[in-house]
């Protein structure tokens, strides 16, 4: 499968679940409508990014040079544009046959507003969860190699020292003997 297909399949079924129950808390407990608002679209911000940030590790320890990395932008773009469209269109099919709370909207005010909302709304968490996941293995890998760094400069540095030791050795050797050192 496709990997920005298997996000939007995944992220369309979180926001699709998302709002089924966002649709029954409301019913069953209006007056905290904007708490249940807030939890569901927090949800699916949190697993997009959560993702995304995963998304960006991978990455970035397969490509070490910022150069080769994937092209992760384009990936989850096209996973949220699917996943706003195809989740907007199972929410007002839902809202039609009957489950309440979920949907009043018309079908285009649905499928155009809020495909391009839930799109952005997976898109940018999961854009700054893959930017953070890079940065952070970029900045290990870097801790890393300043450790391997500093170890073979102290390994380079004891080798000076007993360098200097032996030819030190070696000039005492010959003027004891009073040859030429040279």
């Amino acid at each position: 499968m496709v990997s920005w297909l298997l996000r939007g399949v995944v992220m369309t079924a979180v926001h699709v679940v998302a709002r089924v129950l966002l649709g029954i808390a409301v019913v069953q407990s209006p007056l905290h409508s904007t708490a249940w608002r807030t939890i569901a679209v927090a949800a699916v911000v949190f697993i997009a990014l959560v993702w995304g940030g995963f998304d960006g590790i991978r990455d970035a320890r397969a490509h070490p040079d910022p150069d080769d990395y994937d092209d992760l932008t384009i990936r989850w773009l096209k996973a949220g544009v699917f996943a706003g469209l195809v989740s907007c269109l199972i929410c007002w099919i839902l809202g039609t046959i009957g489950v309440q709370g979920i949907s009043e909207s018309s079908f285009f005010i649905e499928i155009i507003a809020g495909g391009s909302f839930i799109a952005l709304l997976i898109f940018f968490p999961a854009f700054i969860g893959a930017s953070l996941g890079r940065w952070l293995t970029r900045r290990d890998q870097r801790k890393e190699q300043r450790r391997l760094d500093d170890e073979s400069n102290r390994v380079d540095d004891s080798r000076d020292d007993d360098t200097a030791v032996i030819e030190r050795t070696d000039e005492r050797t010959v003027a004891k003997s009073g040859a030429d050192p040279a």
